[in-house]
């Protein structure tokens, strides 16, 4: 394996490494109020430490889906789908399914789509809560584009949060990307915007929720 690859920094079973810090931070400072017999803020900061350690999970996932279906690269809830132009890579009219993802849900992001990375893009921008539409426009973000085997376009888009201040995305230009691997996480709270060609068949429905590396959202072939 490649010393650059970037599954090395993906592997964090099951519990995502990009918290460490936190919790880490969290658990030393309870421990000190512990230590110091403060004992209302020490319940605090547990609490505080239970739910990083919660929001940083990264549960095993499994998924029957079959050659050129697409499966969901994050947890949350279906907020849009709909027909928009995909501006950053490919210019066409596309199908737009966004996810949003809570505090509460996992935030390890999944590869939907087994396939070659052609463009990465990352664009600086606003903090507005995600799940509103002008996110797509102002907010931070970054843009992923798989080109599949059989010559299809995938396009995903990581969108920072009202709290998310990090976007991390592993792969780089010219990495193989398998279906269901971890790419990327979002921290806290933040949505995923996943663009497909128009002659795929979409098979979730807004308002419905979805859990990444499992649900399947589409079919492209």
């Amino acid at each position: 394996m490649p010393g650059n690859d970037f599954r090395k920094r993906s592997r964090h079973i099951p519990f995502a490494r990009e918290g460490l810090p936190y919790v880490s931070a969290a658990g030393f400072a309870t421990l000190v109020s512990a230590v110091s017999h403060w004992h209302p803020v020490t319940v605090i900061l547990l609490t505080v430490t239970l739910l990083m350690v919660h929001f940083f999970r990264d549960p095993v996932r499994w998924s029957n889906a079959e050659a050129g279906e697409v499966i969901c690269p994050a947890d949350g809830r279906i907020i849009a789908v709909e027909k928009q132009e995909e501006t950053c890579f490919t210019d066409r009219p596309m199908w737009k399914i966004s996810i949003f993802m809570n505090i509460f849900d996992v935030h390890v992001n999944r590869v939907p789509v087994s396939g070659r990375v052609a463009g990465l893009h990352y664009r600086k921008g606003r903090f507005l809560a995600a799940n509103k539409k002008r996110a797509g426009l102002e907010n931070e973000q970054n843009w992923l584009w798989i080109q599949t085997d059989s010559g299809s376009d995938v396009v995903l888009t990581q969108v920072a949060g009202l709290i998310a201040r990090r976007i991390v995305c592993w792969p780089r230009v010219g990495d193989s990307v398998l279906r269901g691997e971890r790419f990327g996480m979002i921290r806290f709270g933040s949505r995923v915007d996943v663009y497909i060609p128009l002659e795929g068949e979409v098979l979730v429905t807004k308002g419905q929720k979805v859990f990444a590396g499992e649900t399947i959202l589409c079919r492209i072939q």
